[in-house]
């Protein structure tokens, strides 16, 4: 099984199963269509992951809780935005959420004690340049 930032059970934390039924419940049976939230919990991992994987090996592990923390955000909008569109909080977590990640993207910010280490390349490029075949020398006659 991948790797996942949260849970069914935390997105229910904020947000009412009935609110929930109406997000998933595409075929009218009335009860929460697992499917659909397993899948926006995994679109908010990769979305996350798209972010940490400039600084931190992925996914991450241990999970920062404030990695959990966004990643409930990121699928609440995204399960909001299915349907009728996220209200103005939602948007501002998941605006905030967003922003956080491009900080840790570039090294503003870090994830925390509980973080995995950050990836450190020793790799480098060294280049040199070959003997130049047209100069001015060697084209005087042409």
């Amino acid at each position: 099984m991948p790797e996942f930032y949260c849970t069914k059970d935390d997105i229910l934390k904020q947000v009412a199963e009935t609110v929930l039924i109406q997000l998933t419940d595409d075929a009218n049976v009335g009860a929460v269509d697992d499917a659909i939230v397993e899948q926006e919990i995994e679109n908010a991992a990769g979305e996350i992951n798209g972010y940490c994987a400039e600084r931190y090996p992925v996914p991450l592990s241990p999970v920062p809780p404030i990695i959990r923390k966004f990643s409930v955000d990121i699928a609440i909008y995204n399960l909001f935005a299915r349907r009728k569109g996220a209200s103005d909080d939602r948007k501002a977590r998941y605006d905030n959420a967003i922003r956080f990640l491009r900080n840790v993207s570039s090294g503003r910010v870090s994830l925390g004690a509980s973080a995995p280490e950050p990836v450190t390349t020793t790799d480098s490029v060294a280049m040199e340049s070959g003997t130049r075949i047209f100069t001015r020398d060697k084209m005087r006659g042409y």
